[in-house]
């Protein structure tokens, strides 16, 4: 298993971040939900165009990227795409002014791409990012203990560190991404799945991943239109969740 599997998170939002209460976001997501990749791919590029300092539409766009690319069971579809969509969007997240919601978007953003980089074989880089993102988030935290969406990285974080073999545990120590924490890490991750705004969809697909199983009870999930669903079960024709459990933990390749 990489070093880094715990840094591959998907499709989160600002929840209990000041100034992130954001319905075109939801909008969005909800169309990714859906499996409607291509139109949500669209439709983030839209946002992203309206407004050239946003970094959230631009890692959204790649996010329905990485999704459309696990539906196809294809790592290199669009991956150069992906790579500059992520290039773009940490750009436009360490351009704002300092603050948590600044912190929770390159934080999400270095995720994506530690994602992106495990995948394509650098794992080095992917280390540095999964350790970068977790600061962040951390940082994010200490400030403003309500953002709950941050808890699915760092659920995501402890657990694929802890699941890690031996002599990645040990190297993982060595350039300070540290052990992990197989029970925290589940914690964190039925918290975001149960507390969160957007990142609850994805933190219950990680959990299933993590499980090896489809949950029996999922809360419903608020969507932008006012009314309430229960997210897809992870069924083929509705697209592949980019993660899949394995015997050492959570990696980055499709189900």
């Amino acid at each position: 298993m990489s070093l880094v599997a715990a840094a591959l998170l998907l499709l989160q939002s600002g929840a209990g971040l000041s100034g992130r209460d954001r319905s075109e976001l939801r909008v969005g997501l909800d169309t990714l939900y859906g499996g409607a990749f291509p139109a949500a791919a669209a439709y983030f590029a839209a946002l992203a165009a309206r407004d050239s300092a946003d970094p959230a539409p631009v890692i959204f766009e790649a996010g329905a990227y990485i999704w459309w690319a696990a539906a196809l069971q294809s790592d290199a579809y669009e991956a150069h795409r992906i790579d500059s969509l992520l290039a773009v969007a940490i750009v436009r997240a360490a351009s704002q002014p300092p603050s948590p919601t600044r912190e929770f978007w390159l934080a999400t953003a270095l995720g994506y791409r530690a994602r992106q980089r495990d995948v394509e074989g650098h794992s080095w880089g992917a280390a540095k990012d999964g350790k970068a993102m977790r600061n962040a988030y951390r940082r994010v935290l200490q400030v403003d203990s309500g953002c709950v969406d941050c808890y699915l990285g760092l659920g995501v974080y402890e657990y694929g560190l802890a699941r890690a073999g031996g002599l990645a545990r040990f190297v993982a120590k060595l350039v300070g991404l540290g052990s992990g924490s197989a029970a925290l890490g589940i914690s964190y991750l039925r918290r975001a799945s149960r507390d969160g705004d957007l990142a609850r969809v994805e933190a219950t697909w990680v959990l299933a991943a993590t499980c090896g199983a489809w949950p029996s009870a999922i809360p419903p999930i608020p969507c932008s239109s006012g009314s309430s669903r229960r997210p897809p079960a992870p069924r083929p024709e509705r697209g592949r969740s980019p993660w899949r459990p394995c015997h050492a933990g959570v990696t980055a390749k499709p189900l």
